[in-house]
């Protein structure tokens, strides 16, 4: 029950986000929505004590009780929630790497070092701050996806058409969508015929046609007619949501990266108090006890790694490539076997219309040009083929009427007075229609055939073309990526499936399997191995969430499917390799930050031991240390200059 409520207050939340409104209205003097500022507001206390105490101190030459007091305000309104912060952790027994900077306020307190204090706290807020605009930054992604849908709809009552707010539309309502408008729902053509565009999906400049009983997507551009449309989802629970749902949610997940910067800094912690009291002991000097702490802050695990995870999942972004589970990024680099569904994986999943079997009484051009004219108003691979043979004839598309697709019985319609169906060989079987003894023997490929006014009149044959990259991509994975085996599992026919494998170098082939059967050897390989596969996204769900990283490619992928971790929205195995590539580059860049980082750190520990840094230039010269760090981190939301290999 919890989770359900849990759900839909999230839902809800969603919604508010895609009407450009906040979920709940706050004053801006709020306590709450003061505290969500806290790092910024104490950033800011910080750098002002800091500056008035200069001045009061080397400007005005005030006595020393008086320019110490803009330090103890810094230290009051902000080293105290800061300590209490810390407190809480502690109380949850999380001894993280945050606990020197709370021991380096408390130490620098009792020894009257309140600047060194003023200048830890700032520099612990400041780096919470500078987190917190360097994600907003990396994140810019998902403001721009909220920013294209539309905040209203036009919502039609009888004769009467009123814009109404997005939430306020419900599934059944009917909505008219005006030339060049986009879509803000998911819904059913009522009226109207027209083409929109879903590139924004599929990541190809592809024009859907549109008519009455066909599907419309949210965030899909109208063309130049005006369609009636009836909804059959709310706006948070439409297509275009679900894509900044899981955006939204890529970027809350924490993955193994951030924790091995809490790894780093359990054994870093101890190690730098180790050095901080022998420094004390030896020396005598409780200051340099204090310096070693200051310069031992571990800002570089706590911003640097968040930062280049956070960076990485929007460079995949905006290369069209949703990142669902953040833990796929590093997951990718360790997966030793690549499997890859057939159709519209490693071929384009568009078939090329290769052969024409036209029946005795029946011509060529008429059969084309009435299928043509059918499947226009269909979305299946073969239609495309069929309508780039008519256009490559210079056929002239008539148009079609009455048009309906009944359950296994395949596409039917009325064209120029002729009554056209398009089936399959096996419902063919099932009825009774003249001519059926010319029907050819069945032959490698995939095939059609045209029924016109009862009478048998074709088998039209397509062959699916590899991609051109598929054979280049998968002879790379070996020595570029460490892949050790590749194979290829499928539903379709042997010997489909083998012809392709032969094509682009596979020697590991599983032809004519179900999804239970899939399901099964992925398991199988994944207990032997990591596994990456690759699939459509909806056939192949339960085949992915087997797998170590399930990877939903092309237009037929399905961004609210639970089962990909990763989504590639354009149509391209390029792509894939370019998700390989980010993954590798964002764990050296994490690692170089966290790392290289404590390194400095280590360095500038030394230094303050043996005496050659006080408490307030072990600070300043962590500062340093850490925007060396973020900067480093922001390079991983950069593209670099080589994003494949392929």
């Amino acid at each position: 029950m919890k989770t359900d409520l849990k759900k839909q207050q999230e839902k809800d939340s969603l919604q508010s986000a895609l009407t450009h409104e906040s979920p709940s209205v706050e004053s801006p003097i709020s306590l709450s929505g003061l505290w969500r500022h806290k790092s910024t507001i104490i950033t800011t206390v910080s750098i002002l004590a800091i500056i008035l105490h200069l001045i009061l101190r080397f400007g005005i030459h005030t006595n020393q009780s008086t320019d110490q007091i803009p330090l103890l305000v810094a230290l009051v309104f902000g080293g105290l929630p800061l300590l209490f912060d810390l407190f809480q952790k502690l109380l949850k027994r999380e001894f993280g790497s945050q606990l020197l900077g709370g021991i380096s306020i408390i130490t620098s307190v009792l020894l009257g070092e309140y600047l060194a204090g003023s200048i830890i706290v700032l520099m612990l807020s400041g780096g919470e701050a500078l987190e917190s605009y360097a994600l907003r930054s990396a994140s810019s992604v998902l403001a721009a996806l909220a920013k294209r849908l539309p905040s209203i709809a036009h919502r039609k009552r009888e004769t009467q058409i009123v814009d109404v707010e997005l939430n306020e539309v419900a599934v059944g309502d009917t909505l008219v969508l005006y030339p060049h408008d986009i879509c803000p729902v998911d819904g059913v053509v009522l009226e109207g015929h027209g083409v929109m565009d879903e590139s924004y999906l599929t990541g190809e400049p592809f024009q859907i046609t549109k008519t009455a009983g066909s599907t419309v997507i949210s965030g899909a551009i109208n063309g130049e007619s005006a369609l009636t449309i009836r909804t059959t989802k709310r706006a948070a629970d439409s297509r275009y949501a679900k894509i900044m749902e899981v955006m939204r949610e890529s970027e809350d997940k924490r993955p193994q990266l951030r924790r091995l910067g809490d790894t780093l800094g359990a054994y870093y912690t101890p190690v730098a108090l180790v050095v901080a009291l022998a420094a004390w002991g030896l020396s005598g000097e409780a200051t340099r006890f204090l310096a070693v702490l200051v310069i031992a802050t571990p800002c570089p695990l706590l911003i640097g790694i968040p930062i280049t995870i956070i960076g990485s999942i929007s460079l995949c972004a905006r290369r069209a490539i949703i990142v669902k589970s953040p833990v796929v990024l590093e997951q990718i680099a360790q997966c030793r076997t690549a499997i890859f569904d057939k159709t519209g994986t490693l071929t384009y999943g568009e078939p090329k219309l290769t052969e024409q079997l036209i029946a005795s009484g029946f011509e060529q051009k008429q059969v084309l040009t009435l299928v043509a004219s059918l499947e226009g108003y269909s979305k299946h691979p073969l239609a495309r083929a069929i309508l780039a043979a008519a256009k490559s004839d210079g056929i002239t598309v008539p148009e079609s009427n009455s048009v309906s697709e009944p359950p296994g019985e395949g596409l039917r319609g009325i064209v120029s007075g002729h009554s056209v169906q398009i089936t399959s060989r096996k419902q063919l079987g099932k009825q009774k229609v003249e001519g059926d003894e010319q029907l050819p023997a069945i032959a490698g490929g995939l095939e059609c055939v045209v029924v016109i006014d009862g009478r048998y009149a074709a088998t039209l044959r397509f062959r699916d073309a590899p991609r051109k990259e598929s054979q280049s991509f998968v002879s790379h994975l070996g020595p570029k990526h460490d892949f050790d085996r590749v194979m290829i599992l499928s539903g379709d026919r042997e010997s489909e499936v083998r012809y392709l494998a032969e094509e682009v170098g596979i020697t590991e082939v599983y032809a004519q399997k179900s999804p239970e059967e899939k399901l099964a050897i992925v398991r199988e390989q994944t207990a032997a191995a990591k596994t990456l596969y690759v699939g459509d996204g909806i056939n192949d769900a339960p085949a992915m969430m087997a797998a170590t990283v399930g990877m939903a490619i092309g237009q037929n992928s399905d961004v609210t499917a639970e089962a990909a971790g990763v989504v590639i929205m354009d149509n391209s195995l390029q792509k894939v390799d370019e998700f390989m590539h980010i993954s590798r580059r964002m764990r050296s860049i994490a690692i170089q930050s966290a790392v290289g980082g404590m390194t400095l750190s280590i360095i500038g520990m030394v230094f303050a031991a043996t005496g050659h840094l006080n408490p307030v230039n072990g600070a300043i010269t962590q500062e340093v240390i850490d925007i060396l760090s973020v900067l480093n981190a922001l390079r991983a939301a950069l593209p670099p200059k080589i994003m494949h290999d392929l």
